[in-house]
């Protein structure tokens, strides 16, 4: 079968889904990745081909650029950029995305379930698609908290109705994405949606994370499938100085790879673990180099990227923006983790870190040294939070990864093609 893969070109969604064809790959199947030219070089270092979509939206080096301004931004700022991107992309992919897929002769398609405009193109051209959720599932419930929001789980009243006013706020945000889709399945003589749910696959929704961790959802379809990390190991390119490990405890600290160019939540973390009978690795992620820190690097050892898993694989706390790719591969170590979210999903998979019991979070508008400092103490002291970690790790085993996921997938495809149902959304 000649799948193809779409999803936004940022590591937190490209790292499981190139996962996820590769394994695909493996049994047998032509997958193709579409994406922006500036990711070219990165798919086909995973193996996957590729297909350029948006070469006249997204020339060479414009997507790196909208990427460097995201990573000096935090709280609603950043939402509020990431829909800029987002409606950029749901231009690019309503004008570009069809003439490609018919171009690669396409027979199904795996959709990141924020490419809402990519949903739409695959019932315009009549493709089964499936939802991948490679962050957080987005799926609305007046007892789940927006994933953009740190807010805690309840079934009180006042946790619903402050839920469902955040749901309308970022209908609203979202409006003009959902206005330029709308207009184009009126073109293509699609029926319109009112409820977001619609914009997901009606074959299988599979997400990225276990059960466990996730919120008590109470409304998922049937065909919802908590699957765990995708991602299992770490690019082989990636080198680091071993000979440098003391021997000590290991903290490893990582901001990610995009909301990661401020300067004083990096020496903040660094202040914080100074005293503690532990050794700091703190990776930058590309965000900046490692000699702009000449004063930090006393007191810790900074670089550029790192081989994160297996250094997660030593470590006994991670400092963490609590992407959700990060929490999954420390959760698959068993190991605890302090987070500081600064956008998007992130506070909203810190507050499922919390909620867990395998984590504290300290919000970016309240973070100091002395904050952090006492933070990360109290997981490094207190068992039961590596306890619950531990617990999670066996949760991700138990949910199947990227195997369990690929199922999911062949069988939904073997059934779209048995049944040949109208496209999927439809009814």
């Amino acid at each position: 079968m000649r799948i193809g893969i779409i999803c936004p070109s940022v590591p937190g969604h490209i790292n499981p889904m190139s996962a996820l064809g590769r394994e695909l790959m493996r049994r047998g199947h032509q997958i193709t990745f579409f994406g922006v030219l500036d990711s070219e070089t990165w798919i086909l270092s995973e193996g996957l081909s590729f297909c350029p979509i948006g070469d006249s939206e997204f020339p060479v080096g414009m997507h790196q650029e909208n990427i460097a301004r995201l990573g000096h931004l935090s709280g609603m700022a950043v939402l509020r950029y990431t829909l800029h991107m987002l409606q950029l992309r749901t231009t690019m992919i309503l004008c570009d995305l069809p003439r490609a897929l018919k171009s690669q002769q396409i027979d199904a398609l795996l959709v990141d379930q924020t490419d809402l405009a990519a949903a739409t193109v695959a019932q315009a051209c009549e493709i089964p698609f499936v939802t991948i959720c490679n962050a957080l599932p987005t799926n609305p419930e007046p007892t789940i908290p927006p994933f953009f929001t740190s807010w805690s789980y309840g079934t009180d009243l006042w946790r619903q109705m402050r839920n469902r006013a955040g749901y309308a706020f970022f209908r609203y945000l979202r409006r003009p994405i959902l206005t330029t889709i709308e207009q184009y399945r009126q073109n293509s003589h699609l029926p319109l949606f009112r409820d977001y749910h619609r914009y997901n696959s009606r074959l299988a929704i599979i997400a990225q994370i276990p059960r466990e961790l996730d919120f008590p959802h109470q409304f998922l379809p049937p065909w919802f499938h908590y699957a765990g990390n995708f991602r299992t190991s770490t690019p082989s390119h990636v080198s680091f100085p071993y000979e440098r490990l003391t021997g000590q405890p290991l903290i490893y600290a990582s901001l990610g790879t995009l909301l990661n160019r401020v300067r004083e939540v990096l020496c903040c973390i660094v202040d914080a673990c100074m005293g503690l009978d532990a050794q700091l690795v703190l990776s930058l992620g590309g965000g900046s180099q490692v000699e702009e820190y000449p004063d930090l690097q006393k007191h810790a050892l900074i670089v550029n990227y790192a081989p994160q898993l297996d250094l997660l694989a030593r470590a006994r706390l991670t400092i963490t923006h609590a992407g959700l790719n990060t929490v999954l591969e420390s959760l698959s170590q068993g190991v605890p983790m302090v987070a500081v979210p600064t956008g998007n999903d992130q506070l909203g998979t810190a507050a499922r870190l919390a909620y867990a019991g395998a984590g504290v979070v300290v919000p970016r508008s309240k973070l100091n040294a002395a904050r952090l400092g006492t933070a990360v103490r109290r997981v490094l002291t207190t068992d039961s939070y590596r306890e619950r970690a531990v617990s999670l790790q066996a949760a991700i085993q138990r949910a199947g990864g990227v195997q369990y996921a690929a199922d999911v997938i062949e069988q939904a495809m073997a059934v779209s093609i048995q049944e040949k149902p109208q496209a999927p959304g439809m009814d």
